[in-house]
C-alpha cells in the first residue's frame, strides 16, 4: 500500500483540509474582532502563532486516532466499513466544504465592506466641489508634444483654480499619477478631491484634436466629455471654453448659477505660448542644462510677445535658481531680476511670485554691498506675502531661503510642511524639506525626504548631491562618490558636480583619480572659481607649498566669485599656511593690498567677501597680535554676527575655536573632544590644520583627543581604500 493511499484511508487529508479552513476562519474573525474590542497587539500574534504551530501536530494526531461514532480511538481499533463511521466521514467531508463556502463568503464581504468604507471615507472626507486635472495624455507621434500636452493640462488647472469656492488639487500632486496605471477613485482619494479632469491630446502639425472627461470619483460617471478639433492657433480658445464648461458642470450643481469668469495665461500668441511651455519644461529638474535650456527658450519666448508677462516672471525666477545653483555670478543675477520683476510688477503690482521675488532681490542685492541687516527685515515682508497668498509656492521657497541665510531653519520646516500638506506629491518641497532637516543635522528626516522627491523626479541632481553629503557626514565615502555620480548621469553640464567630486578625492590624496574630474571642470568651465578651487586643493594634496600659494594668490588677485568656498578657500590657505610657517603677518598685509579695507572690522560698510575675510582672520590675529588686541577683535567679530540675529556660539567649531583663544581649555577640550567622537573623519579631511594652530597646543597634546585622533587616522586610511577600490571596480566594469 502507497503512503498516499494510506494516508487517504486514515483520513489525514481530510483532517489537514479541516485544520486549514477553520484555523483559517477563525484566525480572520479572531484578528478582526480583538483590536475593535481592545486587546494588545501580540494577543492578534499569537492567534496566528497558536494556529501556524498546531498544524502538525493535529497531522500527526489524525494519523494515529480516528474520530468514530462512539469517540476517539486508535487508528489499529477502527473498523471502517461500518455504516455508522461512512456517514461520519460524508458529515466531515460536508462540514469541511460548508466551512470553505463560509470563509469565502466572510472574505468577500470584509474585503468588499473595507473597500466601500476606505472610498466612502475619502469621498466624505473630499469636498464635493473639488478636482484635479490629471496630466492630458500625449496622444501624437512625436512624443517631444509631450510638453504641449502638459502645458494645456497646467493652463486648465490654473484656470479653474481661479473660480470661487472651487478646490483644485496641486499642478505637482496631479502630475505625480503621470503614465501611472491608477484608477480614478485610488487618484480622488490620494488627492482628496471628488472628480478627476483627463483627456488627451492628438497633435499634427498645426492641427489639434483634444478629448477632455469630467468623471465623478465615487461612481466613476461622466459628468461631462467632448471633443474638440481645432488648430494650434485657436488652442487659446479651446482652453477657454474647456476650462468654462468643466466650471459650469461644477458649479451649476455644486457652486451655484454663477458662471465665475477665469483668465488663461496672458499671451495671445501661439509661438511665445509654445515655447514658454517648453521653457517649464526644461526647467523642472533645476539642472544647469535644464535652466539655461529654459532662458533662451523665455528669451524667443520674449522676442516674439514683450508683453508676456508669465514668461517674464519665469525668467525672473530661472535667475533665482541660476544664482543659487552657480550658473550666474550673484550681482550679475540679482540686476537681471530686478530689471525683470520691475516691468511685471508695473502692470501686475499685486503679483506675489512677482512681489516676493523683488523684496528676496532687493535683499540680496544689499547684502552684497555690505548691509546685512536687510535680510532680517525681508522676512516680515516675505511672510506676509505667503499668508496672503498661501497657494503660491515660490513665496514659501524663497522665505525659507531667508531663513536658512539667518540660520532660522526651524522656522523654515513649518512653512514648507503647511506646503506639502496642500500638495503632497510635490518634489520641490520634498527637496527643500530634505535639505532643510540636511542643515538642521537630521539624516534620517533629510534622507527621507531626498529619496521621496527622488521618487517622483528622479531627473534631479540637486536631490542626489544632499543624499551623497548625508553619505559623508555618515562616514560612508562609497555612498558619497555613487551619489554624486548619479548626479553626474542626470546633470552632465554641471561642471561644480564633478569639481565637487574632484575635491573630495585630492582630500583623501587620491590625486590620479581626482584629475580625471578636474578635467571634465576644466573643459566644461576652464574660468569658474570651482577651476581655480581644484588648483589650490591639488597642489595641496601634492603638498607643494609654492603651488599652492600661487595657485591661492591668483584667485585672490583675479577676484574670483565666491562658489564652494573658492574664494575664502584661497585666504584661508594663506593665513593657515603663514601660521604655520611663521609668516602670517606677510600673508595677511599682501592680503590686505589685495583687498583694501578687508580686516577693518569697524568699517562702515563690509562686503561679503570682507565680512568672511575677517573671521577667517582671527586666527591670524591671534599668531601675530598680543593676546588683548586679537580678543578685542574677537568681541568685536562674534558682535557683529549677532546683530545679523545669529548667534556664533551655536557652531560648535567657532565655538571651540572662541574659548580655547579666550583660555577656556576645559570648555574647548569638550567641544573638541565631543566633534571626534560624535563626527565621521569624512566631513573633516581637513582636521590637520587646526592641529598646529597655536590656541589648540594644550587640547590636542591631551590624551583623549590624542586617542580619538589615531582613531580619526585609522577611518581615513579605510575610507581612502573604500573609495579607490570602488573607482577601480567601476574603471574595470566600464
Amino acid at each position: 500500500m502507497s503512503l498516499v493511499v494510506e494516508l487517504r484511508r486514515r483520513n489525514v487529508f481530510r483532517v489537514a483540509a479541516a485544520y486549514l479552513v477553520v484555523g483559517w476562519l477563525l484566525t480572520e474573525v479572531l484578528t478582526t474582532i480583538l483590536p475593535t474590542l481592545g486587546a494588545p497587539e501580540w494577543m492578534s500574534r499569537a492567534v496566528i502563532l497558536i494556529f501556524a504551530f498546531g498544524f502538525i501536530p493535529a497531522v500527526v494526531f489524525s494519523w494515529f486516532f480516528e474520530l468514530t461514532p462512539e469517540g476517539i480511538k486508535r487508528e489499529e481499533d477502527v473498523r471502517r466499513d461500518e455504516p455508522g463511521q461512512q456517514r461520519l466521514v460524508r458529515k466531515f467531508d460536508y462540514a469541511t466544504l460548508a466551512g470553505v463556502v463560509v470563509l469565502i463568503v466572510i472574505i468577500a464581504l470584509f474585503s468588499a465592506r473595507q473597500t466601500d468604507e476606505g472610498v466612502e471615507s475619502a469621498s466624505i472626507a473630499a469636498n464635493n466641489a473639488s478636482v484635479a486635472v490629471l496630466p492630458f495624455a500625449n496622444m501624437s507621434n512625436d512624443p517631444d508634444n509631450e510638453y504641449f500636452s502638459d502645458g494645456l493640462t497646467e493652463t486648465l488647472l490654473h484656470m479653474l483654480a481661479q473660480i470661487p469656492d472651487l478646490q483644485v488639487a496641486a499642478r505637482t500632486s496631479s502630475f505625480a499619477f503621470k503614465g501611472q496605471n491608477v484608477n480614478v477613485r485610488e487618484i480622488a482619494a490620494a488627492l482628496g478631491v471628488a472628480h478627476i479632469l483627463e483627456g488627451s491630446v492628438q497633435r499634427a502639425g498645426e492641427e489639434v484634436r483634444i478629448t477632455a472627461q469630467l468623471i465623478r470619483a465615487s461612481d466613476g460617471f461622466h459628468v461631462w466629455s467632448e471633443v474638440y478639433d481645432r488648430t494650434v492657433d485657436d488652442i487659446f480658445n479651446t482652453q477657454d471654453e474647456i476650462a468654462r464648461k468643466v466650471g459650469y458642470a461644477l458649479t451649476q450643481s455644486l457652486l451655484g448659477p454663477d458662471e465665475a469668469p477665469v483668465a488663461g495665461v496672458d499671451t495671445a500668441d501661439p509661438d511665445a505660448y509654445d515655447l514658454y511651455l517648453q521653457a517649464r519644461k526644461a526647467r523642472a529638474t533645476y539642472s544647469y542644462g535644464g535652466l539655461k535650456a529654459a532662458e533662451d527658450l523665455l528669451k524667443g519666448t520674449l522676442l516674439i510677445d514683450p508683453d508676456f508677462l508669465d514668461a517674464k516672471t519665469e525668467l525672473a525666477s530661472s535667475y533665482v535658481h541660476q544664482y543659487e545653483t552657480g550658473l550666474m555670478e550673484g550681482q550679475e543675477a540679482v540686476n537681471e531680476i530686478l530689471a525683470i520683476i520691475s516691468e511685471v510688477l508695473e502692470a501686475r503690482p499685486d503679483d506675489p511670485v512677482a512681489r516676493a521675488t523683488e523684496v528676496y532681490a532687493n535683499a540680496l542685492d544689499d547684502i552684497f554691498a555690505g548691509d546685512f541687516q536687510t535680510i532680517g527685515r525681508a522676512i516680515p515682508e516675505l511672510e506676509a506675502i505667503v499668508a496672503n497668498h498661501p497657494d503660491e509656492l515660490q513665496p514659501r521657497i524663497l522665505l525659507v531661503r531667508t531663513y536658512m541665510s539667518l540660520q532660522q531653519n526651524d522656522k523654515a520646516i513649518p512653512v514648507l510642511e503647511a506646503a506639502l500638506g496642500a500638495d503632497p506629491y510635490n518634489p520641490q518641497i520634498l527637496y527643500e524639506l530634505g535639505t532643510t532637516y540636511y542643515r538642521m543635522d537630521q539624516w534620517d528626516k533629510a534622507r527621507a525626504a531626498l529619496e521621496k522627491s527622488l521618487e517622483i523626479e528622479p531627473r534631479q541632481p540637486n536631490g542626489y548631491n544632499y543624499l551623497a553629503r548625508i553619505s559623508r557626514h555618515e562616514g560612508d565615502g562609497v555612498g558619497f562618490v555613487d551619489n554624486f555620480f548619479k548626479a553626474l548621469a542626470v546633470d552632465p553640464e554641471d561642471h561644480e558636480l564633478a569639481g565637487v567630486l574632484a575635491e573630495f578625492l585630492y582630500e583623501l590624496r587620491l590625486v590620479e583619480q581626482g584629475d580625471d574630474l578636474r578635467r571634465r571642470v576644466q573643459t566644461l568651465a576652464p574660468t569658474s572659481a570651482m577651476a581655480y578651487r581644484l588648483d589650490l586643493v591639488r597642489a595641496m594634496a601634492l603638498e607643494d607649498d609654492a603651488a599652492a600659494t600661487a595657485a591661492a594668490r591668483r584667485a585672490i588677485v583675479d577676484n574670483i566669485e565666491e562658489r564652494r568656498n573658492s574664494w575664502s578657500g584661497a585666504v584661508q590657505y594663506l593665513l593657515m599656511h603663514g601660521i604655520k610657517t611663521n609668516t602670517v603677518e606677510d600673508q595677511m598685509a599682501w592680503i590686505d593690498a589685495q583687498i583694501p579695507g578687508g580686516f577693518d572690522l569697524e568699517g562702515d560698510a563690509v562686503s561679503h567677501k570682507h565680512r568672511m575675510a575677517q573671521e577667517l582672520a582671527i586666527n591670524g590675529w591671534y599668531a601675530s597680535l598680543p593676546r588683548e588686541e586679537a580678543l578685542r577683535r574677537l568681541d568685536l567679530l562674534l558682535d557683529s554676527v549677532r546683530a545679523l540675529g545669529v548667534e556664533p556660539m551655536d557652531n560648535r567649531r567657532m565655538a571651540a575655536n572662541v574659548h580655547a583663544m579666550r583660555g577656556e581649555i576645559d570648555e574647548a577640550l569638550e567641544i573638541v573632544l565631543q566633534l571626534i567622537q560624535s563626527e565621521s573623519v569624512a566631513s573633516n579631511l581637513g582636521w590637520q590644520e587646526t592641529a598646529f594652530l597655536p590656541q589648540f597646543t594644550e587640547i590636542m597634546n591631551d590624551p583623549r583627543v590624542q586617542a580619538a585622533l589615531e582613531r580619526w587616522m585609522a577611518e581615513e586610511e579605510q575610507l581612502r581604500a573604500d573609495v579607490r577600490g570602488y573607482l577601480e571596480d567601476l574603471q574595470s566594469a566600464s
